[in-house]
């Protein structure tokens, strides 16, 4: 029993180690934002007491997994103090042809965007791209803009929750990448 035991976690291991080097191929950069650094004011939402320019950050990714067939990009703060985070964007089915959105691509009205791409409700209630807003004097928070490499093009109502959203993207995910961005509100 022992030794079944030991193969297993070995086997388990080795896939482990495996999807993590097949991981390593997918990066995502950005010129706007850089991880485990602040973001700059222009990430700054506007509204609730922000005064940020709301503009969603320039993001370019390679080394998508062979059999992508389009790409989601999620950005959430794990810090907000809601008890479930706070999704600041939620955009699926990017071509599979496209590997760059360009600073400001997350307005509502979404004309920068790829054609064929569609923006979900984030925790704002709007379609589009909402920047960072923590509580003042709350510390730094964490946000994380993560690409998704899909097997195929999602099917989602415009107004799926986020959690709808987040479980079929990682449903459909062969593979992710992630730049985890600083913002604080003195």
């Amino acid at each position: 029993m022992k030794k079944a035991m030991k193969q297993l976690t070995l086997m388990a291991l080795a896939g482990l180690i495996h999807s993590t080097a097949y991981a390593d191929d997918f990066i995502l950069s950005s010129n706007d934002i850089r991880h485990g650094e602040f973001m700059d004011n222009a990430q700054e939402f506007t509204g609730f007491g922000c005064k940020g320019g709301n503009q969603s950050p320039q993001l370019i990714w390679s080394g998508a997994p062979k059999g992508t067939q389009a790409f989601a990009l999620l950005a959430y703060d794990p810090d907000a103090p809601t008890g479930s985070g706070w999704w600041h964007w939620q955009l699926v089915n990017i071509p599979k042809n496209v590997s760059e959105l360009a600073a400001g691509a997350g307005t509502e009205a979404g004309k920068n965007l790829p054609a064929g791409s569609m923006q979900m409700r984030n925790d704002y209630g709007s379609h589009s791209f909402g920047g960072a807003c923590p509580p003042p004097g709350d510390g730094a928070h964490r946000y994380q803009f993560t690409v998704y490499a899909l097997k195929q093009k999602l099917e989602l109502p415009k107004e799926a929750s986020a959690a709808l959203t987040g479980y079929m993207v990682n449903a459909n995910a062969l593979a992710s990448a992630t730049i985890e961005a600083l913002y604080k509100r003195d």
